[in-house]
């Protein structure tokens, strides 16, 4: 299991703003000023929106690492240079809610790798319209929670979802292969805080059986997309994407064995970078400094 961070000795500090000279200088300031040492720093000018991104990952001496102090310590620098911008301690694991239907690759997946500590996450809960993956959650220790959603009860459902949520203090929500469409309330709720998966079949097949489809098209490339959820179904904001090259040599039952690895290594890949402050989004665009 990967080391973790002491608490209060590294963050990762994230920001973007109308790009214009001296951003730098000010945050690498603010940072000297405290002692602090950069362990990591990226960042993306957005010349066609004139807009500047940058994420730092700093330590600083063991009496210097209050969050609440550094927080209050670089509003001065944000309101200055019209800033947006989140400070997190790196020890703090998002509290992740999962949510699956029938289809349990995705969500074995981010359980394994949140066992062995590859993926910086807390699940206190696992929601499921179905009760096909109570067994796995119990082997994890991890909350199930049976929530079925019809025509019906699809509104109370969602309530039942939200309520644990706010009950739980989740951070992020992700629907791994969970086949319920979210409420536009609902998605609007979880705005920037929901991660989604789903094949990308290049043409793209929609409806049932996709990978029959795609097999008697004969695609030679299938993968998954990794995103936001918004209210528009799934157009938001792209995290990660992959592909694997097929041929006609596999058959249906192939392809969908080959999507599935792809849709779990994409969603991974989404939760870590969203976990560790690697995902800006602005618009219907991301940055992602991996």
């Amino acid at each position: 299991m990967a080391a973790q961070p002491k608490p209060g000795r590294e963050f990762v500090l994230t920001l973007s703003c109308h790009d214009r000279p001296g951003i730098v200088h000010a945050v690498s300031g603010f940072l000297v000023d405290r002692g602090g040492n950069i362990l990591e720093n990226q960042q993306f000018d957005d010349r066609r929106e004139s807009r500047f991104f940058m994420r730092v990952h700093f330590e600083v001496p063991a009496e210097g690492g209050a969050l609440d102090v550094l927080q209050a310590g670089f509003g001065p620098v944000a309101e200055a240079y019209g800033i947006d911008w989140r400070l997190q301690d790196v020890s703090t694991r998002t509290r992740t809610l999962i949510m699956v239907s029938k289809f349990g690759h995705c969500l074995n997946d981010l359980l394994f790798r949140r066992m062995t500590g590859a993926l910086p996450i807390e699940v206190p809960a696992i929601v499921s319209n179905h009760r096909d993956f109570e067994e796995l959650a119990g082997g994890y220790g991890i909350p199930f929670h049976h929530i079925p959603v019809t025509a019906g009860t699809k509104a109370d459902a969602e309530a039942r979802l939200l309520h644990l949520v706010d009950e739980l203090d989740v951070d992020l929500v992700v629907l791994a292969r969970y086949m319920q469409i979210l409420s536009d309330d609902t998605c609007k709720q979880l705005e920037g805080r929901a991660i989604n998966i789903h094949h990308s079949f290049l043409p793209s097949f929609k409806g049932a059986r996709p990978y029959e489809q795609a097999h008697r098209r004969g695609v030679k490339l299938v993968g998954a997309t990794a995103h936001y959820v918004t209210s528009d179904l799934d157009e938001g904001p792209i995290i990660e994407q992959d592909v694997v090259r097929v041929s006609h040599a596999q058959t249906p039952d192939e392809l969908v064995a080959m999507g599935r690895d792809v849709e779990a290594q994409v969603l991974a890949r989404a939760v870590a970078w969203h976990s560790q402050s690697r995902v800006m989004a602005r618009g219907n665009r991301t940055v992602v400094f991996r």
